[in-house]
């Protein structure tokens, strides 16, 4: 008897210290965000806000290892870093396995079977790390009470470990959907799923809808995501439905998901056929301080932080940039295409350098090029001023800089805050990415916009259509494949005549006011503001 008593008496010492752990046990708010810098860096914003505005979470951050460079910027704000090994981008040229026009077409066709293989490889190292990763947070609490996973669009996998862990998820983007559904998508869909289609038809208000999986959730029906849930997660194939039947969980109706938009409704109006739970909270940046590649001029934002950032100065290394920004005659244009030449699209730095050169002997424009750390571009522009002649070019002292063309370019190779370089500056002339044009947008400069891939084309044609850029260019029209004179001549008079098109006294004026409207907003205040009504409050 005795025994029966002391074994139920510890028993309940037990449950107490579950129940006390479980009390002090901090709710989990984990950020999945992968892609470039444009893709990456703003929910990184995001997270480190949210992490000082709510202090009883454990914020962490998923991402690249690319990316680094945020993980010291991240632990002062206490934000745990995970990095997982999957490059950013994966472009064809920097494999070897890419054929050239010299091999033969068997050649080309086993090189693109091996470039798919190693595709597919990195897809299952890159869903392997991330399934560990949350492990690591949600595989042992019982109690998950407040926790959830945000991600953007490009990190897919965080819905369905949300799935998995039963956790709550949600979607920080900074951008609009990236890509939309194939036109034959929603006929498929409802041939091969004929009750998961009713299932969403027939969604109650405030759950998951067709509307939700036409705005953004439809690339979680892909194959490519069913042998990861059977086989690995050990969920049904398909989202939403039953893992021993495969019909449709009619029992179970998830909260349409809220889906945080990091632009500003100014720019683009939430149409009434989106989602009720979509908001458009303003532009996201990071603090200008953790975009400087330069350890003093950081250090020069970090300790001047009560001066407005216009008025704060480069370090005495960078004033030729400086001073280069403020020279004669006029501001300078900004070129920059990020993350381009990595993604494989800039297959020519020289005849792209060479068309800078064409519209500096033709015009009295002035330009400031960031080359964003990419190799041939800056091996390109090495070669130009190693061979120039010294009176038409010159090395700076800084390993990161140097002058081309009678010092009417200046070429750039690290990293400054757009929001301080911007303003500074005549046109922005970029690939129409989320983060620059959202700097420009609130500089209140004119653009010219050459888009790549995704996104970019609608931002293209969203700031044509709001006056603030001319048409957008084509890639030949900036990024020629040749040096042949056809083509670099037919590029310098595109660019010139955008140029020309920019800086008309109407686009600049509607850039000013743009600028005007959208500059008391704060994209990350208003994002919180939401999370706290809406995700921690529950």
């Amino acid at each position: 008897m005795s025994t029966r008593h002391d074994h139920r008496g510890s028993g309940e010492a037990i449950k107490e210290e579950e129940t006390e752990a479980m009390r002090d046990r901090r709710p989990i708010a984990l950020f999945m965000a992968f892609g470039t810098k444009g893709d990456v860096f703003p929910v990184a914003a995001l997270a480190a806000a949210f992490s000082c505005d709510q202090k009883q979470y454990e914020v962490s951050f998923i991402t690249h290892s690319a990316h680094q460079g945020l993980s010291a910027d991240f632990a002062a704000k206490n934000v745990t870093f995970i990095p997982i090994s999957s490059p950013p981008v994966l472009a064809a040229h920097q494999h070897e396995q890419i054929s050239d026009s010299k091999r033969s077409s068997f050649d080309s066709y086993c090189e693109h079977n091996n470039f798919s293989l190693r595709k597919r490889m990195i897809e299952e190292e890159h869903r392997r790390e991330c399934l560990a990763a949350a492990e690591k947070f949600f595989g042992c609490d019982i109690n998950k009470e407040g926790d959830f996973i945000a991600i953007n669009f490009f990190a897919l996998e965080g819905w369905h470990l949300a799935e998995l862990f039963q956790v709550h998820c949600i979607v920080t983007a900074p951008y609009v959907v990236p890509y939309s559904a194939p036109s034959s998508f929603e006929y498929q869909f409802k041939k091969d799923l004929p009750l998961l289609y009713q299932y969403f038809q027939e969604a109650p208000v405030g759950t998951v809808g067709w509307k939700d999986v036409l705005h953004w959730m439809w690339p979680l029906f892909m194959e490519t995501w069913g042998s990861w849930r059977n086989n690995i997660l050990k969920l049904s194939s398909v989202p939403f439905t039953d893992p021993v039947t495969d019909l449709p969980l009619w029992h179970i109706r998830t909260e349409s998901p809220l889906l945080l938009y990091g632009f500003s409704q100014k720019i683009v109006e939430c149409p009434g056929y989106w989602p009720a739970n979509v908001y458009s909270c303003g532009f996201w940046f990071l603090p200008m301080e953790w975009q400087f590649s330069c350890e003093k001029c950081r250090l020069a934002f970090s300790n001047n932080s009560s001066i407005p950032p216009a008025l704060v100065e480069l370090c005495q290394s960078h004033m030729s940039l400086q001073n280069f920004l403020n020279g004669p005659p006029n501001p300078p244009i900004f070129v920059g295409l990020s993350s381009i030449g990595s993604m494989g699209f800039l297959t020519n730095p020289k005849a792209f350098l060479a068309v800078l050169q064409r519209v500096i002997e033709a015009t009295e424009y002035r330009f400031i090029l960031f080359t964003s750390g990419y190799e041939p571009l800056d091996a390109s522009i090495r070669y130009l001023a190693d061979n120039a002649m010294p009176n038409t070019s010159h090395m700076l002292e800084e390993t990161d800089s140097t002058f081309l063309f009678n010092n009417r370019l200046f070429c750039f190779s690290g990293s400054i805050p757009y929001r301080w370089l911007f303003p500074r500056c005549a046109v922005a002339i970029h690939h129409a990415g989320s983060g620059s044009t959202a700097a420009a947008l609130h500089a209140g400069i004119p653009q010219v916009l050459c888009p790549y891939l995704l996104d970019q084309f609608y931002w293209a044609e969203r700031l044509c259509w709001i006056g603030v850029a001319p048409d957008p260019l084509s890639r030949q029209h900036l990024c020629p494949d040749s040096l042949d004179d056809v083509n670099i001549n037919a590029a310098c008079d595109a660019l010139r005549a955008a140029i020309d098109c920019a800086t008309s006294a109407k686009i600049r004026l509607q850039a000013s006011h743009i600028a005007k409207k959208i500059c008391s907003e704060d994209g990350i205040e208003e994002a919180l503001n939401i999370l706290r009504e809406k995700v921690v409050s529950r």
